[in-house]
């Protein structure tokens, strides 16, 4: 009996280390939608400010990757803060992330493109 409750204690544990969110992942729209009330951290869309004008996520702040502000501006970020980047379709998003893996933020997660955060219903500023 004694096997069996420990076995079930350490099963439990497995389960709930792989249900954890890892820092430095994709997240998708529909599971961050779901997770929005809690998600405190920085929303920050790398497209450039041409894509970023004609709609992007509500509070969302714009750092272009593609003209290199991006490297600028992580620069003066906090490490110890939570980002969720993303773009048109999760790639530069995705090369945002891992630079910033690199440069020792601590936890950052793709959203991927703005497109299906639009579909998913999140909250959009369009002009």
């Amino acid at each position: 009996m004694k096997k069996i409750v420990v076995a079930g204690v350490f099963s439990f544990m497995l389960l709930t280390i792989g249900c954890q969110q890892q820092p430095f992942t994709s997240l998708s729209p529909q599971k961050y939608r779901n997770q929005q009330h809690q998600n405190t951290g920085v929303v920050v869309d790398v497209r450039t400010p041409a894509e970023f004008n004609t709609g992007h996520l509500a509070n969302a702040q714009n750092s272009d990757w593609r003209s290199g502000q991006f490297v600028t501006d992580i620069k003066q970020w906090d490490k110890e803060k939570t980002y969720y980047l993303y773009c048109a379709t999760g790639n530069r998003s995705g090369q945002a992330m891992q630079l910033m893996k690199e440069a020792g933020f601590k936890k950052v997660y793709n959203l991927g493109g703005y497109k299906e955060l639009k579909a998913a219903g999140l909250l959009v500023e369009e002009e």
